[in-house]
């Protein structure tokens, strides 16, 4: 079989490495992929938010089976034009991507339908936003309602803070179009909890639990950023309160967008946020999440490419979905200065071979003159997969230590919390 996977970081490498643990796959198509990338698969140079391009490519390369990895192409339709050129593929059409690609709509969804997440108000006028927030509890949420590489949320510790989200987004269009409209959240506290899952639209397997780590610095300091790295499963993620995700979230969730008339096939990420009033939704990705899949995958015991294939043709209910009991952990390692300004350009040294346990995703390299160096803020994801928690975290910081850049930066306390929550 030929495929073809749309994007070009960790997540899409990730995907890639387990989809090639099929014997029937023989080639892999990355579009654009990256410079570590092309090991794995052969790197096309056309664009993520190439739409025409990438199906005139597909089309005129016999590929039997497409994966739409990234947020912007599945929000600009790619799903869709795939499909109407006959091209079986993974992932939600534009319709069902908005439930991630607009926040209005989501919030809307969840309120309309009894989804449990946070309070929250829609603004399309600047002022009307400052007025409400001037009597507003803090800290408060902020949110441009469309797109934004992940990092439109905002979460204003006072009024004045308040103000500067409110003009930046609204005003100085940060984030572009994207910003036209802002959601104003009350701000949740508790366990956060990535779930990402399989769905047809109907039947639902989701995956093993995660834990993200946003900011940039350790004890959770710094900036938001992309992720500094995951741990699953997520020990705050106990069964009894995956029964009631399940029953309050995950299905209601599938019977909305169904009942919305834009059904949800592909993976659908629940970003989860364990309240003392029970879970509520954060937000909703319309895809695998990143650095997540870098941790999740690898504990996957069913075939990828099988799994996908029954999403896409609506008969997951019976294709069996198994998990590892294992644990995985992933640490990043970062360009020095993101997710601010960062230089490019600076050689990679990995060694040869690492443990067969560990894994290198690459997220922000490319190759020059034959050689990896960086190009983007988060430039590797080093992961291992173990019998425990513990043992895949000393892995993972043991092969992140034996690769360098210059400026290279990563946490040192993934997976941390989640010790600690095992230990209590």
């Amino acid at each position: 079989m030929k495929l073809l996977v749309v994007g070009g970081g960790g997540r899409e490498h990730a995907i890639i490495k387990k989809l090639r643990e099929n014997p029937a796959v023989e080639t892999v198509y990355a579009l654009p992929g990256n410079g570590g990338i092309a090991a794995d698969a052969e790197c096309v140079p056309i664009g993520a938010k190439e739409i025409g391009r990438i199906v005139e490519f597909a089309s005129g390369h016999g590929v039997d089976f497409a994966v739409v990895a990234q947020d912007d192409p599945l929000a600009l339709g790619c799903v869709d034009a795939l499909h109407d050129a006959g091209i079986p593929c993974f992932g939600p059409d534009a319709r069902a991507a908005r439930i991630e690609s607009s926040k209005v709509f989501s919030k809307n969804l969840m309120r309309r339908y009894g989804i449990p997440t946070a309070d929250y108000r829609v603004f399309d006028d600047p002022r009307a936003a400052l007025e409400y927030l001037r009597g507003a509890s803090y800290p408060a949420v902020v949110k441009a309602d469309g797109l934004a590489l992940g990092k439109g949320v905002l979460i204003p510790q006072s009024f004045a803070e308040a103000e500067d989200a409110v003009r930046s987004i609204m005003e100085d269009k940060v984030f572009g179009a994207s910003g036209n409209q802002i959601v104003v959240e009350e701000f949740l506290t508790g366990p956060e909890v990535s779930v990402l899952a399989f769905t047809d639209g109907t039947a639902i397997a989701p995956m093993v639990s995660s834990m993200d780590h946003k900011r940039a610095g350790d004890g959770d300091t710094g900036p938001n950023t992309g992720g500094m790295g995951t741990i699953a499963p997520n020990p705050f993620y106990t069964p009894q309160i995956a029964s009631v995700c399940m029953d309050t979230i995950f299905l209601p969730t599938l019977a909305a967008m169904r009942a919305e008339g834009c059904p949800f096939k592909g993976c659908l990420y629940f970003g989860l946020m364990l309240t003392p009033d029970g879970p509520k939704v954060i937000e909703y990705n319309c895809r695998f999440g990143d650095p997540e899949t870098q941790v999740v995958l690898p504990l996957l015991k069913s075939d990828l490419l099988t799994v996908m294939q029954a999403v896409d043709n609506e008969t997951l209910a019976s294709c069996p979905v198994e998990w590892s009991d294992g644990a995985a952990a992933c640490v990043v390692l970062a360009s020095g200065g993101y997710p601010t300004a960062y230089e490019k350009g600076k050689p990679i040294s990995i060694p040869a071979s690492l443990p067969e346990n560990v894994a290198v995703y690459h997220a922000g390299d490319a190759l020059r003159d034959g050689r990896l160096v960086t190009s983007g803020g988060r430039v590797l994801g080093v992961a291992a997969t173990a019998a425990t928690l513990k043992e895949a975290l000393d892995d993972a910081y043991a092969a992140a230590a034996s690769i360098s850049f210059d400026g290279a930066y990563m946490r040192h306390d993934i997976g941390r919390r989640a010790l600690a929550a095992q230990r209590g």
